[in-house]
């Protein structure tokens, strides 16, 4: 059993790649659905089961976790880059117009992608690290309501992004083992939550998912309650996802269970590689199969088993003879301008 993971001075923290790599794992399951534009299925069919199980327990919940990392990692970057002497603002705000660029050239082809409002917000988020990490955990948790009821996706965006610059901060990631009362607390507390969530989400899920068109006499009642359900379901992702961290870096401490999850790190490490490989790999496999429009909701996370095991041994492959994934490197490069060098270790 390992108490402590990694560390920010330079050494990488596997924990948040497996993070990152199961964050992966479900933003695929929700994407696919319209990347091949893929209905919820006839009432009474196996896709619509399987497009509410996915209701129930993916949507919302994996974008709220790969934000919080992408907070984290911001975080990591700026203290690493500040401990070598280097000018860490700088540096970040060049990190970030790569990551613009890169989100403005992939957003055309996945219009819901993460990585352009994770740019847009990433400078947002650079006067908050001269703040206290409680002062930034507050207004993470203050900013989380209103944003979740106004704004969905697109306004949780910063304050996960605040969240995970507080965990950072904390150093949570550093040292498990000095947070592990905290870190089962929370997941004991927001797994009860989840299970309240569950229910309300279940009662208030609209009968018609998408709710596209509606009567003239019911479109205020039908709208209200898709509000009241957005709502509901975005708060009990929230809770459910920190259920998920939690439940997975409690896992984690078990070296049968690391090894068992080995190509999950692999598939994290290579984050940036691996969630535009899966816009390029479904849109060239709904082309080439003309899966497009024609397959059901289960037949699209078979597809993401495929896709995923694919990836991941090419991660495996590819991190046996390099250190980071190919558009990591190419980030790096961009980022400091001249070739990325690799660990001592490595």
């Amino acid at each position: 059993m390992r108490t402590t993971i990694g560390a920010y001075n330079g050494e990488r923290i596997d924990t948040l790649d497996y993070l990152r790599g199961f964050a992966l794992i479900g933003i695929a399951l929700v994407n696919v659905l319209a990347l091949l534009k893929v209905g919820s299925g006839a009432p009474g069919s196996a896709d619509r089961y399987w497009f509410t199980f996915l209701n129930l327990t993916v949507e919302g919940r994996f974008y709220a976790i790969f934000s919080f990392l992408f907070g984290i990692g911001f975080y990591i970057f700026l203290t690493r880059a500040q401990d070598k002497g280097v000018r860490g603002n700088v540096l970040f705000i060049r990190r970030l117009l790569v990551l613009l660029v890169m989100g403005i050239v992939h957003q055309p082809f996945h219009p819901g992608e993460a990585l352009l409002p994770y740019a847009v917000f990433g400078f947002v988020l650079l006067p908050f690290q001269k703040l206290r990490p409680a002062v930034n955990m507050t207004l993470a948790l203050v900013l989380l309501v209103p944003a979740a009821y106004y704004g969905g996706k697109l306004l949780l965006v910063l304050p996960l992004f605040l969240l995970g610059l507080a965990v950072g901060q904390y150093g949570v990631f550093v040292q498990i083992r000095q947070h592990w009362p905290g870190i089962r607390s929370i997941q004991y507390v927001t797994g009860a939550l989840s299970a309240i969530g569950l229910v309300l989400q279940v009662l208030w899920m609209p009968n018609q998912p998408g709710m596209a068109i509606v009567d003239e006499g019911a479109r205020v009642s039908l709208m209200s309650q898709l509000a009241d359900y957005t709502f509901i379901l975005t708060m009990t992702g929230l809770v459910m996802a920190a259920f998920y961290v939690t439940t997975l870096i409690r896992a984690l401490q078990s070296e049968r269970v690391r090894r068992w999850l080995k190509p999950l790190q692999a598939y994290g490490r290579m984050a940036l590689t691996n969630y535009l490989g899966q816009t390029v790999l479904l849109l060239m496999a709904g082309s080439l199969f003309g899966w497009s429009g024609n397959l059901g909701v289960v037949q699209t996370t078979l597809v993401c088993i495929g896709m995923y095991t694919v990836q991941m041994a090419f991660s495996m492959l590819w991190l046996s003879w390099f250190w980071m994934g190919p558009l990591e490197w190419c980030w790096r490069l961009l980022t400091y301008g001249r070739l990325p060098s690799p660990p001592p270790n490595r």
